[in-house]
């Protein structure tokens, strides 16, 4: 995929009607079975403005069309999951053939050993790997296998950081720790993120009862020079392991993860997301004298690890091994950068034309961008991230990240660019009104928090 020259296209007019009456009644039906009305927290309705659409029919390259027949230029992209494009035809391929030979057996299926291989080709540092089928099985195996290796039970993560895994050890550190025993909670201490310092007063504080420290490279704020190399030697002075998770970072920062590009090995690290462009597979890659005590070759006590029903399944794993022959044989990191660096000049141009620089921001590595919304004083505000969202829908933007993937072109840049013009002129004018004469209904809410 190639970039071509900025698209001459027109500005987006007053904003379309929707109709969303489908989603409505679809709406009211999963609240009715499903706890929440979704199964992932970040796709529910308290997520999303009012005016949104409430579920996503179908999907090809970065453009979904919802249930009202109503289309949208994606990003977010599946939770940063689908890193090609929706319905990319060479992996659905891949999953449709596996598929036909059927999905799960009784011993293992080749294409087990390929897709490991192919990973660990890929991620240089890691020795062995086991799948699982979502990204908080491997993180919350790698804590397990963390304590059996050094005795310990200890787990400090780092603090700055939102999500980690869906399990107690991770919860119990949020706002949401209902149901989570404190004898749980006490086992989960909290470091700074770029802070040397707050890793050695952990230390200090636990001695020899931290087993390993859980981080992602980076988020939205980048490592510090010799922060990584530095918490890797911390970890190994005092006996514990340096765990990387790379659910977001692998397969969007670099080909090799972000441990390749900063050039730091850790002992355990976590995939998921791009690995499959949307299948369901994660894994866990490490050290092979930690990784074993899940096997069967020592004498030692034995780690129950990653024993799933669904673990290997065929599809995913198929679609997972022409995902990263992609990634090897085409440039799809270097246009994640290419495409997401156009988006963000763009948004920041539009900002600076309309006033709200300081209001609105681009937050993060080209091919993982975020928004921040402020309100007129610079506090971060649910209720202007709502408007914004609501006037990016209006303009066929379905918008919670800016998050690119390999699908966008050139001009799904420039017409998102566009959208974003015409929402931050609704925004300038909410500077100055409030949201109250623009936002239709209620603002958003953080994900973590303690009550609805």
């Amino acid at each position: 995929m190639r970039d071509t020259p900025p698209v001459d296209l027109p500005k987006p007019e007053a904003a379309p009607a929707q109709s969303f009456a489908r989603s409505r009644k679809l709406q009211a039906a999963a609240h009715a079975v499903i706890p929440g009305g979704s199964h992932t927290y970040s796709k529910g309705d308290d997520q999303y403005p009012a005016l949104a659409p409430g579920f996503i029919a179908r999907g090809s390259g970065c453009h979904v069309w919802d249930v009202d027949g109503n289309e949208y230029i994606e990003y977010g992209m599946g939770l940063r999951a689908v890193t090609l494009g929706h319905g990319y035809p060479s992996v659905v391929d891949a999953a449709y053939r596996a598929m036909k030979n059927g999905v799960n057996f009784s011993r293992p299926a080749p294409l087990e050993v390929e897709c490991a291989e192919s990973l660990l080709g890929m991620i240089t540092g890691g020795e062995m790997v086991k799948f699982a089928k979502n990204g908080s099985d491997v993180t919350t195996a790698a804590v397990k296998l963390a304590r059996a290796f050094t005795g310990r039970d200890l787990v400090a993560i780092c603090g700055d950081q939102p999500f980690f895994s869906t399990d107690d050890w991770f919860i119990g550190t949020t706002p949401m720790a209902a149901g989570i025993p404190s004898a749980i909670k006490a086992l989960t201490v909290a470091f700074r993120f770029n802070d040397l310092e707050s890793v050695r007063a952990l230390f200090a504080a636990h001695p020899s009862r931290i087993a390993c420290c859980v981080l992602e490279a980076a988020t939205a704020v980048e490592p510090a020079e010799g922060f990584l190399a530095g918490l890797r030697a911390i970890c190994h002075e005092h006996g514990a392991l340096l765990v990387l998770d790379e659910m977001i970072t692998g397969f969007r920062w670099h080909n090799a993860g972000a441990q390749g590009l900063y050039g730091v090995t850790p002992d355990l690290s976590t995939f998921g997301k791009g690995l499959a462009n949307g299948f369901a597979l994660s894994a866990l890659v490490g050290r092979r004298d930690v990784m074993r005590l899940g096997g069967l070759d020592h004498n030692q006590d034995r780690v129950f690890l990653l024993s799933t029903t669904h673990g290997a399944e065929t599809l995913a794993l198929a679609a997972g091994i022409e995902t990263m022959r992609i990634y090897q044989q085409e440039d799809v990191v270097d246009t994640l950068y290419r495409r997401g660096e156009r988006l963000r000049r763009g948004v920041r141009e539009a900002t600076t034309a309309h006033g709200v620089a300081e209001s609105v921001e681009v937050l993060g590595r080209p091919c993982n961008l975020v928004f921040a919304t402020r309100d007129r004083d610079g506090h971060a505000s649910q209720a202007y991230r709502a408007l914004f969202m609501q006037e990016l829908i209006r303009r066929g933007v379905l918008g919670p990240s800016f998050v690119v993937s390999y699908s966008h072109t050139d001009e799904d840049i420039d017409r998102t660019i566009d959208a974003v013009d015409g929402a931050l002129g609704v925004y300038a004018r909410a500077l100055e009104d409030g949201t109250d004469p623009y936002l239709e209904g209620r603002p958003l809410k953080p994900v973590m928090r303690a009550r609805n």
